[in-house]
C-alpha cells in the first residue's frame, strides 16, 4: 500500500530526478505523469491502479482514473514498471524492475517479493521449437494459516 508519507506532492529535488528518469525513457514529463511517477518511484512497492489513483487525489493537480491507467501502461511499455497479473481481476504494478518472483496472499491481497532466485530450468526443456525463453514471472498463491489448517 502507499504510505501516508507519499500522499503529498514530492519535494522539488525528487521531482527533478523523476523528470530526468521519464525523459531518459522517452516519456514527456507532464504534470500528471510526474505526480503519478512521484508516488510510484518513491520506493520499491507493489500497487494497483486504484491505489495510485487514490494516492494522487489529495494532490494539487487532478488526475483521472483513465490517466492513471494510461500512464501505468506507458511506464510498463517503456520499462519503468513491471506489470504483475495475479488473477483475472487483479493487476499490480511493481516499481522493482529487476527479475524476481512473488508470493500472492489470496486472503490479504498482499504481493510480496520472493527473495531467492528461482531457476525455472523445467521451462527451457519444454519450449516450442524455434522459440527462446524471454522471461518467467512466477506468482505463488498462498493463504493464511488457520487453526483448522493444522
Amino acid at each position: 500500500m502507499i504510505e501516508k508519507a507519499y500522499r503529498s506532492t514530492p519535494p522539488t529535488t525528487f521531482s527533478a530526478d523523476v523528470e530526468q528518469r521519464l525523459r531518459a525513457h522517452g516519456i514527456n514529463p507532464t504534470q500528471q505523469r510526474l505526480t503519478i511517477a512521484g508516488k510510484l518511484f518513491a520506493k520499491h512497492q507493489h500497487v494497483t491502479a486504484d491505489q495510485i489513483h487514490e494516492s494522487v487525489k489529495p494532490g494539487q493537480s487532478y488526475v483521472s482514473k483513465a490517466t492513471v491507467y494510461n500512464t501505468l501502461g506507458l511506464f510498463v511499455e517503456k520499462g519503468l514498471l513491471r506489470e504483475i497479473f495475479v488473477d483475472s481481476s487483479r493487476t499490480f504494478y511493481d516499481s522493482n524492475i529487476q527479475p524476481h518472483h512473488h508470493f500472492y496472499n489470496v486472503d490479504t491481497g498482499d504481493l510480496i517479493d520472493i527473495k531467492e532466485h528461482l531457476n525455472p530450468f523445467f521451462v527451457e526443456s519444454d519450449l516450442p521449437q524455434g522459440t527462446l525463453l524471454e522471461d518467467v514471472d512466477i506468482v505463488i498463491r498462498v493463504r493464511e494459516k488457520t487453526a483448522a489448517s493444522y
